[in-house]
């Protein structure tokens, strides 16, 4: 527990999360009030010169969920949480992608308006941080939202050569995977290190 965070959020009032502006505010207060910024600036300015996210303060996973959980209960409208995923990913700051995942985890699908891997996928742009998508997916395995079927996973990897690698990571969250998907793995484009590592070990799981 971190009871700067808690000390925070026991502050903070419903009429603050009205907009998306003051959702976003409120997120980027308790990104600071986790993490120092003598602490933030470092880590800023290294993932700033990789180029995959807008920004990353280095608060915990447990911090996050916190501030999620403080949100889902408090928070009047679901529907207005929702709303604001896909300007989370959009504004692509690291904090803010484990946020989406952690709303598109633990809304239900009539809030979110259709099923959470859908919602996931088209959040999904040419190249993001794979670390970042896995993590999310297995938000969502958390969540109680299985790895979508076999026909889904084929028809969502033929839209593009970046979705058919994000199909291949959501396959290594399922217990086992189907023999006749072993070409649809190793046809896959090449990825870096962590995303070969994953791909070898589902090949070798079916062998």
């Amino acid at each position: 527990m971190n009871p700067h965070l808690d000390d925070w959020l026991e502050q903070q009032r419903q009429r603050n999360l009205r907009s998306h502006r003051r959702l976003l505010r409120f997120l980027d207060e308790g990104y600071r009030v986790c993490v120092p910024d003598y602490i933030n600036r470092p880590k800023t300015d290294l993932t700033s010169s990789k180029q995959e996210f807008r920004f990353h303060h280095g608060v915990p996973l447990s911090d996050l969920r916190t501030m999620v959980s403080w949100l889902l209960t408090h928070h009047p409208r679901p529907r207005r949480l929702a709303t604001l995923i896909p300007r989370l990913w959009k504004r692509h700051g690291r904090e803010d992608l484990t946020v989406a995942g952690l709303l598109l985890a633990n809304l239900d699908p009539p809030t979110l308006g259709q099923d959470p891997w859908m919602a996931f996928i088209h959040l999904l742009k040419r190249t993001e941080p794979l670390l970042a998508v896995l993590e999310v997916a297995e938000e969502l395995v958390r969540g109680g939202h299985s790895v979508p079927d076999d026909a889904w996973i084929l028809a969502a990897g033929r839209q593009s050569p970046a979705w058919h690698q994000y199909t291949v990571l959501f396959l290594s969250l399922r217990a086992s995977t189907s023999e006749h998907l072993r070409a649809h793995i190793v046809d896959a484009p090449q990825g870096g290190e962590l995303y070969e590592r994953i791909r070898q070990r589902l090949l070798v799981s079916e062998g």
